[in-house]
């Protein structure tokens, strides 16, 4: 399952990417927001994140108008690594090494079509299991 959350600057792009997770059959958890009137992005970045820290869902993603400050909100939940892609490489980079388990995107960085191809990557992208990398991961935790 995959928690999806934005403050109103994200709102479009989450229905969007919501669309796009119920086209593929993928299980998702609405965490809001729930319109476009004007809200406080800490607020959707918790919960999402709360819900794959508790295990509840094993991705999030998150929305908002640059997707800095929704990053930087779920960052600050323990066990989270929430990272903000701008570009596709990037998202399978941080999959690959850092085991990423957010995603965030600025809602007005990137388009939408970008932002389809930068979720796709992220979802199928499994981590590589380096030892190097497990190694980064862990001391990561230990901070």
């Amino acid at each position: 399952m995959i928690a999806i959350g934005s403050d109103h600057g994200g709102y479009a792009l989450k229905q969007r990417i919501i669309q796009y997770l119920e086209e593929r059959g993928l299980s998702y958890l609405d965490c809001g927001c729930n319109g476009q009137e004007s809200c406080d992005y800490p607020v959707f970045g918790h919960a999402a994140a709360k819900a794959v820290a508790e295990g509840r869902c094993d991705k999030g993603i998150v929305v908002c108008t640059t997707g800095i400050g929704i990053s930087i909100s779920a960052n600050k939940i323990p066990g989270i690594r929430c990272a903000l892609c701008g570009d596709v490489l990037s998202a399978k980079l941080t999959r690959l090494h850092n085991d990423a388990n957010m995603l965030a995107l600025g809602a007005g960085i990137v388009g939408e079509n970008l932002a389809l191809e930068i979720v796709e990557t992220f979802l199928e992208t499994e981590f590589s299991g380096e030892e190097r990398h497990q190694r980064r991961i862990g001391l990561i935790e230990k901070l």
